[in-house]
């Protein structure tokens, strides 16, 4: 007799039980509408997103240090660790400068703020200061001071990502240095605490289609969907130029390794839209580490290239605030001439750098960019007050899939992707398995790389 079918409402639950991606996407259509139905619930339910975004944080900081430091005790060499930090660095540059004169053309082009001849007179400038909790965005030289740790476990309590990496690379550069026979229980008990963390994770994702539901709640019943006729013409147009982005960057990629961003896509879908439903970058770092690692990036370069990535590589907020500013000079009737842009450009490539962790960061670099322009008035920035929380998931997605694609791209400059099962695994040839689950092949732990490190004689550094 032939197998026996199994009906619609039995394959539809058996998805439901077995797929993240199916969960989170019920999760965010069924928010949106209670949210529109009832309105008031929105409170009630925030509590759900947040919760969940605090569970995630938690594992962010060991995570890193755990990965960092085995990837250098692998690789066997600090100078190639350096190598892929310069070039990770030079790609985030090249990429958020072109995010920035990519969001200036567009807006130069179809005009989002033009004809709404709006009085700054009347827009109520406290209501910024309220947003930014009266913070302001840290000086160059105060963001490379603040990377650097005063406190092993300072920077851990904070969740400061660069102070963490700062102190896996010394970590990860004291185990070279003393050579595996004088400190041989360390990197196997941090390669236990690092799969102890990922089973963490493993546990905490199940909570996320709770917390998109909750998360979507709270948006749409908070700031309703009005919004989006208001600003219709100014969020339609960051949207599209994010796409475009994206569009480049795949070219981009595909140029440097050979490798679809569409089919990455496909691959980190419910990392995606979890990002997209908690509108949080941070939510799905310890999986996107798990995918990249899988998909043939090497442990090092991941675990520098992603996380610093984070604070240097902010793709999408590029292309909001380069569209902000010009949609705030259109609104009130300023006319920003080429030299102006130019200084919008240079202003903006320097703030951007340390908006990540700083509360209202969006409005505080426009702020910056209205006082170093000396034509926008301040309180015009206020008129980005109502649309701002609908741009977070334009932003978290475009910064998001930026880095990644720089993971593969710096991976590939430096040697350390393995090309052909990245391809296998974007195409669906190789299963990706929960860490906590997966055998050691799998988790990528080759022998060659615990021998160099056990034959590294003692006091030398390569």
């Amino acid at each position: 007799m032939p197998p026996s079918v199994p009906s619609l409402p039995r394959r539809v639950a058996h998805i439901l039980r077995t797929s993240l991606f199916a969960q989170v996407a019920c999760a965010l259509v069924l928010g949106i509408v209670v949210g529109r139905l009832w309105p008031d619930t929105a409170t009630a339910f925030q509590p759900l997103g947040d919760g969940f975004v605090r569970l995630i944080k938690t594992v962010i900081a060991p995570l890193v240090f755990c990965v960092v430091v085995v990837g250098i005790a692998k690789a066997g060499n600090l100078k190639a660790f350096g190598r892929i930090g310069l070039k990770a660095l030079i790609w985030f540059e090249v990429a958020s400068t072109a995010a920035l004169l990519i969001g200036l053309i567009a807006a130069n082009v179809f005009a989002p703020g033009a004809g709404m001849n709006v009085d700054p007179s009347k827009l109520d400038a406290s209501a910024v200061e309220d947003q930014t909790a009266g913070g302001s965005l840290p000086s160059t030289s105060e963001f490379i001071l603040h990377s650097l740790p005063d406190s092993a476990v300072g920077a851990f309590a904070e969740n400061s990502l660069l102070q963490v990496l700062v102190l896996a690379c010394l970590t990860g550069a004291a185990l070279l240095h003393l050579g595996h026979t004088k400190v041989p229980a360390i990197l196997p008990a941090i390669e236990q605490a690092q799969e102890i963390i990922f089973a963490i994770v493993g546990f905490v994702m199940k909570l996320a289609p709770l917390a998109v539901f909750g998360a979507m709640v709270h948006l749409v019943g908070e700031y309703g969907l009005g919004v989006i006729e208001t600003y219709g013409k100014l969020i339609a147009l960051c949207y599209a130029v994010a796409a475009l982005f994206l569009v480049l960057l795949g070219v981009a990629l595909k140029l440097v390794t050979g490798l679809s961003l569409w089919k990455f896509v496909r691959y980190t879908r419910e990392e995606l839209l979890l990002a997209l439903g908690t509108a949080s970058s941070e939510t799905v770092m310890p999986r996107m580490m798990q995918k990249l690692r899988q998909a043939g990036a090497r442990d090092d370069a991941v675990g520098l290239v992603l996380p610093t990535g984070y604070s240097f590589n902010l793709d999408g907020a590029s292309i909001y605030l380069s569209v902000g500013t010009l949609f705030i000079a259109q609104a009130v009737g300023v006319d920003l001439s080429l030299g102006q842009q130019i200084t919008v450009v240079l202003v903006l490539m320097l703030t951007s750098k340390g908006m990540a962790g700083v509360p209202g960061s969006a409005f505080l670099a426009l702020s910056a960019t209205a006082s170093a322009l000396g034509v926008i008035p301040a309180g015009a920035v206020a008129l980005l007050l109502g649309v701002d929380r609908i741009m977070d998931s334009m932003r978290v997605v475009t910064n998001l899939l930026g880095n990644c694609v720089a993971v593969f791209a710096v991976s590939r400059w430096e040697g350390a992707l393995d090309a052909e099962r990245a391809k296998k695994m974007l195409d669906g040839e190789i299963a990706f398995v929960e860490e906590d689950e997966a055998p050691a092949a799998v988790a990528q732990e080759p022998a060659e790389g615990r021998a160099s490190l056990a034959k590294e004689p003692a006091g030398e550094v390569r």
